[in-house]
Formats: C-alpha cells, structure tokens, sequence
C-alpha cells in the first residue's frame, strides 16, 4: 500500500467529528481512537453499490482502524447524493471521496487497494472478477453469484490471481455461531437425522403489480441491468425488490437462504447433497408481481440425514417460536440456532438427556467479519478469513440448487465429480445465467 496517500490522522479527526452509523454511537466506539495506525497499513476502499448492504459494509469498515473510504460507486446519483449528505451531516469531509457511476472507472482507480461490491446479485460475478484483474482485494456481497456457473468462475478468479476475497455471510464472525456449531460437533445431540432451516419473514409482502414507468432522473438504467435482458423500467424491479424477480437474484432462497443453510452444512459438516426436490409456489398472493415463490420447502437428501428448508414471505410464525432459524434435530436433543442466539430442547424419552438454556448474542458480527477481513488483507493471509469465496460459492450454490428444482419442477439428481445434474436438459437451461448486452462470464 503507498505510504504517501492522504493522512490518516486527518482521517481520524474528521471521524472524531460524529459516527457514520448513528448520532447515538459513541464516538469511541471506532476502533481508529484505540491505537495508532501507520500509513503503510492504511486501507483504501471503494464501495461499489451504497444503496442497502453495500452502505453497511462501509459504516462497519470504517470502524476498523486504518480503514478509509476513497471512493464510491452506484448507478444512482441520488443514492450517492444521500450517502455523501449523510457523511458530511457527521462532520466528515466527502471532498476527496471520488465518485463514479461506471465500476470499471473505479477499479482503474490505482489509489484503491480493496472493493467493497453490494450491487444486486446479478453484478456480483463479473465485478468480483473484474477487481481480482484489477488486483483489488475483495469483500462481495451475498450471495456470491447469480448462478451456480458464476460461483464456479468466481471461485477459479480468485485461485488464479491470488486476491484476498471474502464473502459477506457475517454470521460466521459471531460467536454465538461458533460456540453452537462446536456444541453440535461435540456429539452430545446424539444421532443427528433432521436438520430443519427456516425463514418466516413478516415484514417482506408480495408486492403490488406497478406499471413500467420513466427511468428515475439520475439514474443509468443501462448499467444497472448489465448483463440482465433489456425490459422498460419498472420500480419493482429496483431498489431491494428485485430480489424477488429470477434475472436478478433468487427470492428468499438464496436471501436468507445462504445465511442459514451455511450453518446447517457446517454443523453436519456436509458437501453437496445426492438429491434436490421442491415444493411452493406463491400461495399467499398468486397475482402479485413477484416472481419467486413466497412459499417454498425444499429437501435436500444426503447420505445419513436431511436438510429441510422453509420459508414464508409474509408470515412471522415460524418454527419453535421464531421466524428463523436451524434446528439440529438429534436423538437426546434439539439445538435451535438463530441470529439472536442458540438453546438445546431435551429429548424427554431418550438418554442420555441434554439440554441447554438459551445462550444470547452478544456481539456484531458484521463488525467482525470486517476486522476480519482487513487483518486478513494486511497479513496477506487468505486462509485466516472467516468465510472465503470457495465457502460462499459453496452455499449459494447449495441455495441454487433448491431454486433450480422449484423452477425445473423435477427431483434433482447432483454429480458431485461432474459439478452438474444428471438432467442435462436442466444443465442446459438453469447451471449458467444468460448473459446479453455484450456481456460475457469470464472464462477463468
């Protein structure tokens, strides 16, 4: 990194000024005013997509010491707008933070020693790609790609160019997690044959069908499709719900999805399931505009147990109590995991009995994984990150799976050696996402 870039004491002081996360955040609550950094070890970030996720990575990565925000990037000049409105509102100079619509412009940024990319799932791909050219070290949002052939192609950028990428599944950065996780690994649950993940999520709803309408002032419509098929604008398809519409994500599935069945894989220490079968639909409102199913249960079979998956746009009552969740269901007992902590249910008829009450969180996990990842890239230790792309590849691709088998409408058969299904009509159709627009998936 260039020790002759702009102070960061001058940062520091300019953060001294309030927080970027809440005027009620205490300032000391930035790592920066806890020890002193040299300007070696600065790191300079690019944010690319500061509409939603994106902005929280750069409020947690702004938290950890050394950690500055060179530049920004959206498609949006009013997001960008309020972003800037928003530093400056906390007495944080935004002059020298270079703005861009176009992430090509960004990544030529030589300045810039890591990206930040929180644009919607159809862009993870070729900018994560993009920035490992470049030789930026990446932090990318999930779930990592748009299709099981992007998170392959993801996985070989990185192994060829050697970047420091990490996966934005900031769970596995709670120890909470960890500390469950070694509970189902300790063997006291027993025989372990079930295990149930869930998302019951009341405050997401069908959205109401809306007419196409003119592209907002400001906005480049263009660079925001990319590779995605050309259609009129239409307001559901923007900001945050386009994640309910197949060019551009994959509904719940691979939402939430990828946060939770992580764990379930994780605690069954798992690889790729034998088999995928689904079942849903969109039963809570069939003529709302969304494309996904607001109801979907998917299994899928490996060789000594099952994972269940639930979800229900719409509804808050899920499993045991809560609106998501894992459950690892065992012979002397059930532990339930969630984002707020994790509890083991006795098995009554079985011995030996266990049981454990309920263990809260108490710490932040996209905090952590952002300290995380910057020791990661000033140690230039790939292998010290909590969740890497070959592990974020290796859950949306899980997630993918079930996606698929919904949309094919068939049970699904994995060739694990291969990496495709038996069904090559399915492979065909579903493995890669259609690229237009002169827009091509690397070949790594």
């Amino acid at each position: 990194m260039s020790t002759s870039r702009r102070s960061f004491l001058s940062t520091g002081a300019a953060l001294a000024g309030g927080s970027i996360l809440s005027s009620a955040l205490p300032a000391n609550t930035f790592a920066i005013f806890n020890k002193t950094i040299m300007p070696g070890d600065q790191v300079n970030i690019g944010a690319i997509g500061i509409n939603g996720m994106g902005w929280s990575n750069v409020q947690a990565a702004l938290k950890v010491a050394g950690v500055n925000l060179a530049a920004v990037c959206d498609v949006d000049d009013n997001v960008i707008g309020r972003r800037m409105a928003e530093l400056e509102k906390n007495n944080i100079p935004t002059a020298s933070i270079k703005r861009y619509k176009d992430y090509r412009a960004l990544l030529d940024n030589k300045d810039i020693d890591a990206v930040i990319i929180g644009t919607p799932d159809h862009w993870h791909a070729l900018q994560m790609i993009h920035a490992c050219q470049a030789g930026k070290q990446v932090y990318v949002e999930k779930p990592v790609g748009n299709s099981i052939a992007e998170c392959n192609a993801m996985v070989a950028a990185q192994k060829k160019y050697g970047n420091i990428v990490q996966a934005g599944q900031w769970q596995r950065s709670q120890q909470h997690f960890t500390d469950a996780i070694a509970f189902v690994h300790s063997g006291q649950l027993g025989n372990i044959r079930t295990v149930k993940v869930w998302c019951y999520l009341d405050w997401k709803q069908p959205l109401t069908v809306q007419p196409d309408a003119p592209v907002p002032q400001g906005v480049d419509y263009n660079m925001w499709l990319g590779p995605t098929r050309r259609r009129p604008f239409n307001p559901n398809r923007f900001h945050f719900t386009f994640r309910w519409f197949w060019d551009y994500a994959g509904g719940l599935m691979t939402d939430w999805g990828v946060h939770l069945l992580d764990y379930a894989l994780m605690g069954m220490k798992a690889g790729t399931p034998r088999s995928i079968a689904t079942v849903g639909g969109k039963f809570a409102k069939p003529d709302s505009a969304d494309e996904t199913p607001d109801t979907l249960m998917a299994l899928y079979e490996f060789d000594h147990f099952n994972i269940v998956w639930d979800h229900a746009v719409g509804i808050g009552n899920g499993n045991y109590n809560k609106d998501h969740g894992i459950a690892f269901i065992g012979n002397n007992g059930t532990l339930v995991l969630n984002r707020n902590g994790w509890e083991v249910l006795e098995e009554k008829k079985n011995e030996p009995r266990v049981s454990r009450p309920w263990q809260k969180s108490v710490d932040n996990g996209l905090d952590k994984h952002w300290e995380n990842f910057i020791a990661a890239i000033r140690s230039h230790n790939a292998a010290s990150l909590h969740c890497p792309i070959t592990e974020g590849a290796k859950i949306a691709t899980l997630s993918q799976m079930g996606n698929i088998a919904y949309r094919s409408g068939r049970k699904l058969v994995w060739n694990a050696a291969a990496g495709r299904f038996t069904d090559e009509s399915v492979n065909k159709q579903y493995l890669s996402a259609a690229y237009h627009n002169g827009y091509m998936l690397p070949k790594i």
